[in-house]
């Protein structure tokens, strides 16, 4: 049985661990913040001191033997429920799988704390810190370059069609992944929806004036750009 010290001591380390970890994703107002990650690492961690120490009584009886990664095995499982609320607490738009990763792996850095290995859970909070905070300017400069906007563009019946806007904008068919068209009431006028991939945000001013000269197109409009956050970011 490990001394109360010690015991106070894993919690508080754990915590500790946590709240780093959680204060990254505090600074960017996301829902799962300090607290969040600190009670999943105490949590965690009191579960791994819990399977590997607290029933030290049991095991003085005949052919009783104990597994403490079961408790362990349990966490990993577990955990994703609380993955699954970050997420979907965006309603309807796919966002938070970074955070819900975070949560993740806090609980596995509880669980190393709670079983003694003090080392390899400050060494991974150090790496997730470096790949929250230190990777992030790399991936936002990444999707400056290759971002997907959304267009609405109002047209005269049957004037736009895919392949045209391939020409004008003299990008590959593969960039151009939704051309969606729905008839005004009275048949004269088309609504297109168009979404585009891997454009810079300078393209976008442009491509929306190319696609404005085109013979019938009455008003382009950006509905909206994306550079990846709806997958999560961040």
């Amino acid at each position: 049985m490990l001394a109360h010290s010690e015991m106070l001591l894993r919690l508080l380390v754990a915590a500790a661990l946590g709240s780093l970890v959680g204060f990254e994703r505090e600074r960017l107002l996301w829902a799962a913040g300090i607290r969040t990650h600190m009670l999943v690492c105490v949590g965690s961690c009191l579960f791994m001191v819990v399977s590997a120490f607290g029933f030290a009584d049991v095991l003085k009886g005949e052919h009783v033997m104990l597994d403490p990664s079961r408790a362990a095995a349990q966490v990993v499982s577990g955990i994703g429920f609380l993955g699954a609320g970050a997420i979907l607490a965006r309603g309807e738009v796919v966002r938070g799988l970074t955070t819900a990763a975070s949560i993740w792996t806090v609980a596995a850095i509880g669980l190393a704390v709670g079983g003694g290995l003090y080392f390899p859970a400050t060494a991974a909070t150090v790496v997730i810190l470096g790949i929250l905070a230190g990777v992030k300017p790399l991936e936002e400069m990444y999707r400056a370059r290759s971002q997907s906007c959304r267009l609405h563009i109002t047209a005269r019946h049957g004037m736009l069609n895919p392949e045209l806007i391939e020409a004008t904008l003299q990008v590959r068919p593969a960039q151009l992944r939704r051309f969606l068209v729905s008839v005004q009431k009275g048949g004269g006028l088309d609504d297109i929806t168009v979404v585009l991939a891997r454009v810079s945000s300078g393209e976008i001013a442009r491509i929306s004036g190319q696609l404005s000269k085109i013979e019938g197109v009455q008003a382009v409009d950006v509905v909206s750009r994306d550079g990846g956050r709806n997958a999560e970011a961040s």
